[in-house]
């Protein structure tokens, strides 16, 4: 999701643009067949671009009166750029998908898009956040509860490790380490049992800082993480976030843990069983079923057991559909059944079982259990259970940043400084934390242009 520093920024520019009022010959214009085509942009690509297609043929299949269009549009960056660029033409999108990191940037511009909870109301759907899994909701709503945004694929990190590996280094395959206090004599002897890569992550600053965070139920920045206000600061420099990452700084001098990239390129290491423990987004289960040839399991992601609270619950990565506004009536009538579509039980349970993406609704993953599918393939729940172990706090509903992708890249940048030996654990997160708010400040006044 590799982005330029000034994705954010020209977003805003775009999205505040004035309104363009589409002509009944402009773009959207009906379909030959009649039907009200409805584009939706988005950015999956492989295998679930073919279950996105499936999606937007069910839903054309199933009535006459709308066609849904789906178009992908490259990487999340990307799609909601071009998405900005064309809602500037006059030639938006209805629907674009955007990840979470971009939720800040969306809020800022509240003139280009149609909430979805007006959406929903104002052509007789029932919406009601209530019935969705809240640690999800949370993201895409406003401080008062109020949904901005449709969650569509949202996924959260778990830890995956080799169960034969595990029995090769005298260890319960059974009983993975649930406290960071565990792993030390575990990684230990996987290594003398001859793991070249006793443990590793992927999305090192979505699981190990942001993640952790909300799982210790601290804040990752104030004002609610962001929720309450653009004027937030990042907080992920506490005697906590050190510890950790000196803790981690030590596996990796000591041969115990390796760093991988900062995305999910190591998958290729546990795939091939180089990597014993592996912490990825729960959406990874789909490539280790068909590609890992030993007994592996899932297991919820660690915690401090001498912290407080710990665990709390994860939060979400993934993205949302965004609504965008100056288009027909007639038009989000449409969009609306199409959401009402993706919400019922059935496509719920189909999507979560195949990609690995989370399940949205209680109502969805009870369904999925009574099925059968979560004893079919033990793990699969894992990703639901560490979203609903408690309810959200202001510290665990997720984070709603400002040029969040570019702090993402700020924080990367100085964890590889401390993998290096460049820097200290300290001096990379308070580094970090500063960079990070010239960003956030940067994005602020931004938004009040």
């Amino acid at each position: 999701m590799k982005s330029t520093g000034k994705l954010a920024r020209t977003a805003l520019a775009l999205l505040a643009g004035s309104a363009i009022a589409i002509s009944a010959s402009g773009a959207w214009a009906q379909a030959k067949d009649n039907r009200i085509e409805l584009q939706w942009w988005h950015a999956m690509t492989g295998a679930l671009n073919e279950r996105v297609n499936e999606i937007a043929e069910g839903f054309n299949k199933g009535q006459d009166k709308y066609k849904i269009v789906a178009v992908n549009k490259g990487s999340y960056p990307e799609t909601l750029t071009a998405a900005m660029a064309a809602f500037r033409a006059g030639k938006g999108p209805h629907i674009v998908q955007v990840f979470e990191v971009g939720t800040g940037t969306m809020m800022a511009s509240r003139a280009a898009i149609k909430p979805v909870h007006e959406l929903m109301s104002q052509n007789g759907y029932k919406f009601d956040p209530g019935s969705y899994i809240s640690a999800v909701t949370g993201y895409y709503s406003t401080s008062d509860g109020k949904m901005l945004s449709y969650p569509f694929n949202s996924s959260t990190p778990v830890m995956y490790y080799n169960k034969d590996a595990f029995e090769k280094a005298g260890l319960d395959p059974n009983k993975p380490p649930k406290t960071w206090q565990e792993f030390d004599p575990i990684l230990k002897k996987l290594k003398a049992s001859g793991s070249t890569c006793p443990f590793q992550s992927n999305w090192q600053t979505w699981v190990q800082l942001e993640n952790f965070s909300a799982l210790h139920n601290v804040p990752f920045a104030s004002k609610s993480n962001g929720f309450d206000g653009f004027d937030t600061e990042l907080q992920f420099n506490t005697p906590l976030h050190v510890r950790h990452i000196t803790q981690l700084q030590t596996w990796m001098k000591e041969g115990l843990m390796v760093y991988g990239g900062r995305k999910n390129e190591a998958n290729a290491k546990f795939v091939s069983g180089e990597c014993a423990i592996h912490m990825e987004s729960s959406a990874g289960y789909a490539t280790f079923a068909r590609g890992a040839k030993f007994k592996w399991g899932i297991s919820m992601l660690p915690y401090y057991s001498d912290v407080a609270g710990a665990p709390q619950n994860s939060i979400i990565g993934g993205a949302s559909l965004w609504v965008l506004g100056k288009h027909k009536p007639e038009e989000y009538k449409g969009v609306a059944q199409f959401f009402d579509y993706l919400t019922s039980t059935e496509n719920q349970v189909w999507w979560h079982k195949v990609t690995g993406y989370l399940p949205i609704t209680p109502m969805s993953y009870e369904a999925t259990k009574q099925q059968g599918f979560y004893a079919a393939n033990p793990g699969t729940d894992t990703s639901v259970q560490q979203m609903m172990l408690k309810t959200p706090t202001n510290n665990s509903k997720g984070l709603r940043l400002g040029n969040f992708v570019q702090i993402r890249d700020v924080m990367d940048e100085e964890l590889e400084a401390v993998w290096s030996g460049k820097k200290s654990p300290k001096e990379a997160l308070d580094t970090a934390v500063e960079r990070g708010n010239r960003l956030l400040r940067q994005f602020e006044r931004d938004a009040k242009r």
